[in-house]
């Protein structure tokens, strides 16, 4: 709250001057009027001038009018803001209680101010924050301040008794129980709660659960781009337990999934073919090599095929691995295109673990016949492949009838959709 005030201290001093000035002025009048003392009652309008001031002065700091930070207070005696805002209140509660002698009305209603404050700054575009901690730290510096003033009463060389204590905290206690049901009506029905604490909590969690990821990440991009690779930028995102983390290079992207320190692709800012005097067999040599070193789990019991894709002009090869078990193929993937000058260029990769699969009990001809009857057509291609439907890993029969795929449960026989 205070905060978003000390960037624009002219402008507060100037703000602060007028508005004491007028509501002193005002308190005067009416304290001569009654034939009243006017030191304590100028000093609590200057006070509350003070809290107006610095808390509703427009600035350029704050959450998005309509919203309200709702994370709990936990660093109300560590944080420079909390105390700042304690300091706020404490004036004004110790001179309202050394003016009115009631401390319970006191706090209550300096709670509420705070309350009203808060509102405020949620519902109007004044660049202010809305904040459950600000609010809590109002609480306690009114708090402080009127216990310090009940103290200098009591301690005084002729102590003046307050007023009417039952009255005064029946009084606090139903003014507080009435501003509560306002306050709480108000902000549910224009504010909404947001808890920026939780959410910068979660976001240094991020940051500290991904401690050697860059380091592993740059390791792996010089690995592929080559020596004098530089990473320019990197980010994080949380997935579970896990983070998924990308690098920006000079040369290129990369991503990854850490801590399992698996990659997932990467493309060369020139991911174009080139040509070149590289064979099949050295191509297949070169992704190999990268593979080995960071797909070991993929690569193992894997069929490797390498063929030529594009033009002369960006001639290139095409690296997979794929995996069989009893004939079906395993939802693992990894492809690399290598380059006939053999650059490699990109690879995707996808790892996952050999599911576990029932026994698949309808043969290739069948799941043709039936797929061919179903699609109309004859049915010419059907790869038996893993895949989760509901998820549940199943064999399953992609069969192409009619220029439409038709998916096949390998043990019932029946139509399945694979999950996406």
């Amino acid at each position: 709250m205070i905060k978003a005030s000390i960037s624009a201290v002219p402008g507060l001093i100037a703000a602060f001057l007028i508005l004491a000035a007028v509501l002193a002025g005002l308190t005067v009048l009416a304290a001569r009027k009654l034939g009243r003392p006017v030191l304590l009652p100028a000093l609590l309008a200057t006070s509350i001038a003070g809290i107006l001031t610095v808390t509703l002065l427009p600035g350029t700091a704050g959450v998005e009018a309509g919203q309200c930070d709702s994370g709990l207070p936990v660093r109300l005696f560590t944080s420079s803001s909390s105390l700042l805002n304690m300091g706020l209140f404490i004036p004004g509660a110790a001179i309202s209680v050394l003016l009115f002698r009631r401390p319970a009305t006191t706090i209550a209603s300096f709670i509420i101010l705070s309350g009203l404050v808060e509102f405020i700054q949620a519902v109007t575009p004044l660049g202010r924050s809305c904040s459950a901690g600000d609010l809590a730290a109002n609480a306690t510096g009114a708090l402080i301040g009127a216990a310090l003033a009940v103290a200098w009463l009591r301690t005084r060389r002729q102590p003046r008794p307050l007023r009417r204590p039952g009255r005064d905290l029946t009084w606090g206690a139903g003014l507080a129980a009435a501003g509560a049901v306002a306050l709480a009506g108000a902000f549910n029905s224009r504010v909404h709660a947001v808890d920026v604490v939780s959410a910068d909590d979660h976001r240094q969690a991020v940051v500290d659960s991904g401690d050697g990821s860059d380091q592993w990440l740059a390791a792996a991009a010089e690995d592929l781009f080559g020596k004098g690779t530089e990473i320019q930028q990197t980010g994080a995102e949380k997935d579970g337990p896990r983070l998924k983390v990308t690098a920006t290079t000079n040369r290129g992207s990369i991503s990854g999934w850490w801590p399992e320190r698996t990659l997932e692709q990467a493309w060369a800012t020139d991911h174009h073919g080139e040509p070149g005097k590289l064979s099949k067999t050295q191509a297949a040599q070169v992704a190999k090599a990268f593979a080995d070193k960071y797909f070991r789990d993929s690569v193992t019991g894997s069929d490797q095929v390498t063929r030529p894709i594009g033009g002369d002009a960006d001639a290139a090869y095409l690296v997979t691995f794929r995996r069989y078990r009893q004939g079906v193929l395993m939802p693992m993937r990894l492809d690399f295109t290598v380059t006939r000058a053999g650059r490699i260029i990109g690879f995707t990769s996808k790892t996952v673990k050999d599911p576990a699969l029932p026994q698949a009990a309808v043969p290739r001809r069948a799941a043709l016949e039936q797929a061919a009857r179903t699609a109309g057509g004859k049915a010419t291609n059907a790869p038996l492949m893993a895949k989760q439907v509901g998820g549940h890993w199943r064999p399953l029969w992609l069969v192409g009838a009619n220029n439409t795929d038709v998916w096949l449960d390998a043990v019932t026989g029946a139509k399945a959709t694979p999950d996406k």
